[in-house]
């Protein structure tokens, strides 16, 4: 049997007086170095994994494979999945409209308060500050988010393009976990809404085409429990989790979508062009 050395047995005596703690370390003698690992990097599972075909543009996904093994066969099926690639970044700016009139009893009516409309006016001098070359505005049909839109759109270049887009308006997407007392809709309000939120996050999340070589950057004015939703879909997180999300009137959430695939979360519900007593939520 193996005899240990003598710093292997003050590791072992060492880590039988701290058991229990945060971390342990595994020590083994290679090519006369002794190996340190953290826990959590032996034998660690993930408990979900990312799935790299969720929007379907997995380049492995749309080519076919090849019908035999010839070298030719290889190198033209290689070819197209070279072509397939994504090679530019989709950033998509989600924003909040301003505080609006929750008395109004119609859409028309719920129009921006003269605070929702200082929030938008400032989220869109911010905008502005970011130099960036924006490809497309996208605004829900919706009262506030329409108001709100065109407020950020005069401190933008006038040539951006604008888009109306009812997916994006505001709804019920799917029941939350856990349920909220005060906010219950119908469960037929869930099955319709929840089938339209879904069309519009297919619609504006995806890897960019192959055809792009530039990155992209589209804005998405529209509702807090849409872009709630849309943050749990793109990070593959339990959609049914929307609602422990809070955010602010105005606030800008940034989503980048990678040629890989892979989606990163730059900020959520930044509001810090905004001085305290302009931020809301409700």
């Amino acid at each position: 049997m193996a005899s240990f050395s003598r710093l292997q047995k003050i590791a072992l005596l060492s880590l039988g007086a701290v058991g229990g703690s945060f971390a342990y370390y595994q020590i083994g003698k290679l090519e006369n170095k002794y190996d340190v690992k953290n826990s959590w990097t032996t034998n660690y599972t993930p408990s979900v994994k990312w799935d790299k075909n969720w929007d379907h543009r997995e380049p492995e996904s749309i080519v076919k494979p090849p019908k035999s093994d010839k070298p030719e066969d290889d190198n033209r099926y290689n070819e197209q999945i070279e072509k397939s690639k994504s090679k530019a970044v989709r950033h998509l700016f989600l924003i909040r409209h301003g505080q609006y009139n929750l008395e109004g009893a119609t859409d028309k009516e719920r129009i921006l308060t003269e605070l929702g409309r200082q929030q938008a006016d400032l989220t869109g001098k911010r905008l502005a500050l970011l130099d960036i070359k924006w490809d497309l505005l996208v605004r829900s049909t919706m009262t506030r988010a329409q108001e709100t839109a065109k407020i950020i759109a005069k401190h933008l270049p006038s040539d951006i393009e604008v888009k109306d887009c009812q997916l994006i308006e505001e709804g019920a997407p799917i029941p939350p976990e856990p349920p909220v007392g005060h906010w219950r809709p119908e469960p037929k309000q869930f099955f319709q809404d929840s089938a339209r939120i879904e069309a519009a996050f297919r619609r504006y999340f995806h890897r960019a085409p192959p055809d792009q070589t530039q990155d992209s950057y589209t804005l998405l004015v529209c509702h807090a429990n849409v872009i709630r939703f849309f943050v749990c879909k793109a990070l593959q997180f339990p959609p049914e989790g929307w609602l422990r999300i809070s955010l602010n009137h105005g606030s800008i959430t940034w989503v980048s979508i990678l040629p890989s695939g892979n989606v990163v979360l730059r900020s959520l519900s930044e509001t810090g062009h905004m001085d305290p007593k302009y931020i809301t939520s409700r």
